[in-house]
């Protein structure tokens, strides 16, 4: 194991979590993943989230994924007590998301932007930064944008028939793909760091529309996009969860945690990663079928 590593505590075998884990190991960390749920053939070793004492008094670094609740936070309400207890712990790392920034109309938004939650979703986040923020160690908030890759893209729309080709001009929304999130993170937690907090905004370098990203992935696939529907009709058939997504447009800088990081993302639009994905795909479709 590298000088520089640790050990890894990673409260969520979600999407995010379990990349992060994994570009972890990659990094010379040693690592243990919580889970609620039994978990069989999982690529990293797993502890019951109910018995996560030990682990937490292991770690020297632990990442948080769950999404808060009315209460705040699901680790923090389990755990706060030994988190602030342990004596190894040197860095912790809160997923949140861009959506505490609530509606900017479509301007800018950067780290120093204050929080302006317009949901009680994004509500619930900005408590939950708070108490993570308030522990006596360094501690790294990272907001997300909307969160894709493989498994998780347009591309899975398109196949299902669930793309919708909405059209709302003006209306932006801001992307980064799982790889680098892991990527970030992992950058993060290499850093030596005093006690404190550091905001940084996961969000690739170009804002898009919906209908771009839709028309793009059906191009790649070789298919037709959905008919363009207007957004005032289109709202008459969404879920309130999807309404409230596009009830806000906010475009998100993130100079500020490229530089503190010291890297560029692997994926800077939804271009390069809509491409990696499909790549990897006929990657895998062409092993299966050799193994055949």
């Amino acid at each position: 194991m590298r000088e520089d590593a640790g050990r890894l505590l990673v409260f969520g075998l979600g999407y995010s979590g379990q990349a992060i884990a994994l570009a972890a190991r990659v990094a010379g960390f040693e690592v243990l993943v919580t889970s609620r749920r039994d978990v069989a053939g999982a690529a990293v070793e797993v502890v019951p989230f109910a018995a996560a004492q030990g682990a937490v008094a292991w770690a020297t670094h632990i990442v948080a994924t769950a999404a808060p609740d009315a209460q705040g936070d699901p680790v923090l309400a389990c755990y706060e007590a030994e988190i602030r207890a342990a004596q190894a712990l040197r860095w912790v790392g809160y997923l949140s998301t861009t959506g505490v920034y609530g509606n900017r109309d479509g301007d800018w938004v950067d780290e120093g932007t204050a929080p302006m939650p317009g949901s009680e979703r994004a509500r619930r986040r900005v408590m939950a930064e708070a108490q993570w923020a308030a522990l006596p160690v360094a501690v790294d908030v990272f907001r997300l944008a909307g969160i894709y890759g493989p498994g998780r893209s347009m591309f899975d729309d398109l196949r299902a028939g669930e793309a919708r080709h909405v059209v709302k001009p003006g209306h932006l929304f801001g992307r980064i793909h799982r790889d680098d999130i892991a990527q970030g993170v992992v950058a993060a937690m290499r850093q030596v760091v005093p006690p404190g907090l550091r905001i940084f905004n996961f969000s690739d370098d170009v804002p898009a529309a919906s209908a771009e990203v839709v028309c793009e992935a059906a191009r790649l696939l070789g298919v037709a996009p959905p008919e363009p529907v207007d957004f005032e009709a289109a709202r008459k058939r969404m879920s309130p969860m999807a309404l409230s997504f596009w009830a806000e447009n906010r475009r998100v800088g993130n100079a500020q945690t490229k530089a503190t990081l010291g890297f560029a993302w692997k994926y800077p639009s939804y271009r390069e990663g809509l491409r990696a994905i499909l790549a990897e795909e006929h990657l895998q479709a062409a092993g299966q079928q050799s193994q055949v």
